[in-house]
């Protein structure tokens, strides 16, 4: 049974900081890339940054420079660190596993920034 649990969602102000992690289970975690998405309220959930397997990352123009997606495949963990945070970055945030055509969500944690 494949899990993704979130964890270090919360409220934080604006310019502040805050790091999100998503533990997996029930997959070979080295070999899949990981992301992250975020869907905030009324709009379509969007990518905001991913890992490969083997370690390359990409993220929306939106969050560069402010936020580092990194993983730790010993741990089967994936982490968000997000700084200079913006209320537009206000969303229930998504850790995503995948591998070809195998794709996994997690439950998602809010994130709250505050002006």
């Amino acid at each position: 049974q494949v899990q993704l649990v979130e964890s270090g969602g919360g409220l934080v102000q604006a310019g502040g900081s805050l790091r999100l992690s998503c533990a997996a289970s029930g997959i070979i975690f080295r070999v899949y890339a990981m992301g992250w998405y975020r869907q905030a309220p009324g709009k379509q959930r969007e990518l905001v940054a991913t890992i490969t397997s083997g370690g390359s990352t990409e993220y929306t123009d939106s969050v560069k420079g402010r936020f580092t997606i990194s993983r730790d495949n010993a741990k089967n963990t994936v982490s968000l660190q997000m700084n200079s945070a913006k209320p537009d970055d206000t969303a229930v945030y998504y850790c995503r596993a995948s591998l070809g055509s195998a794709v996994h969500w997690g439950q998602g944690t809010q994130v709250t920034v505050s002006s």
